[in-house]
Formats: structure tokens, C-alpha cells, sequence
């Protein structure tokens, strides 16, 4: 795991690319040009928040990143979390380290909560990994998303950054 630099963008933008186009994995439908990529690492680097680049031999295989949960200012402290792997190197390990070595990174910022966005589409993968890391379900949203034909709930999930906290 390390930071992720403008160089790894062209793998992050091909990595995420068919989540967009071919699952509803993400509310995304367009998938984000490298330009746009390196707009949101920029963004990152620039808020003081991790975005980070798990490589193997050399090639990313997975990133993840944390953004603003909301824009006003009482929410400063809570972020948003977002992780994705190659698909070849899911189930592999990649993304719980990916996932412990984010949540460290992200507490050193001063950042006390982490909300995850899943999209409720049948697949316990990424529930799985989030409760692994120790979010726990904060909500539902029920019918929030519409892709591919299929409406689509989100589940809420957050994980406290604060030592001795338990939600």
C-alpha cells in the first residue's frame, strides 16, 4: 500500500471503468475521464485525505480513497470512504489490507467517523469487507438508485475512528 500518484491514474480510471459500465456497484454511470481522476487525487491530496494504491509486482491491482461526507462545516470531521480492486485480485486479501491501511491513514488526519455507501445489489462482498474493518450498519436508503433497470437501495455503514468508541 502507498499514496497514489498522478502515474497510477491510467490503472484507477481502468479499474473502476466496468464497475461503472457493466454493475451497480456505483451510482456512477459515466465512467470518470483520467483527467477527472486526477482532479479527485488532486482534491484529496489538497483536503489533507488519503487516497492510497495497493500495487502487486509493480501494477495497482486496487485503490481507495476518502472524501468530504457532506460539505458543511459540522460534518468536517466524517468522511466518505470508497475502495475498489481489480477483479482478478478480489477475494485475495487486498482489500481488508487496503480497507485497515485507509482507516489508519484516515484517523492520523483527525477524521473521527468513516461512512461507507454500499449499494444494496445482492453481492455481500463489499458489506463483508466494511464489517470485517468494523463499520457497522448505520441505515438504509430504500430506493435511492436506478441502474441498469434495476431500483437500488444503499445501506449506510460507519466506522468510529475514535479510540475506546463504539457505535
Amino acid at each position: 500500500m502507498r499514496d497514489a500518484t498522478a502515474e497510477d491514474v491510467p490503472a484507477i480510471a481502468a479499474i473502476f471503468a466496468p464497475y461503472v459500465t457493466e454493475s451497480v456497484l456505483t451510482f456512477e454511470t459515466v465512467p470518470p475521464t483520467e483527467s477527472q481522476w486526477r482532479g479527485k487525487l488532486h482534491a484529496a491530496r489538497q483536503a489533507g485525505h488519503p487516497f492510497l494504491a495497493a500495487t502487486l509486482d509493480g501494477a495497482v491491482v486496487g485503490y481507495a480513497y476518502v472524501t468530504p461526507w457532506k460539505i458543511k462545516p459540522a460534518y468536517a470531521l466524517t468522511v466518505e470512504n470508497s475502495i475498489y480492486l481489480s477483479p482478478e485480485h478480489a477475494g485475495r486479501g487486498y482489500g481488508g489490507a487496503l480497507l485497515a491501511e485507509l482507516l489508519t491513514r484516515t484517523a492520523a488526519t483527525g477524521a473521527r467517523q468513516v461512512i461507507a455507501v454500499i449499494a444494496d445489489s445482492g453481492d455481500p462482498a463489499s458489506l463483508g469487507l466494511h464489517r470485517a474493518a468494523g463499520f457497522t450498519e448505520a441505515g438504509r436508503l430504500s430506493r435511492v438508485g436506478f441502474k441498469h433497470g434495476r431500483t437500488l437501495d444503499t445501506v449506510l455503514l460507519q466506522c468510529s475512528l475514535e479510540t475506546g468508541e463504539s457505535l
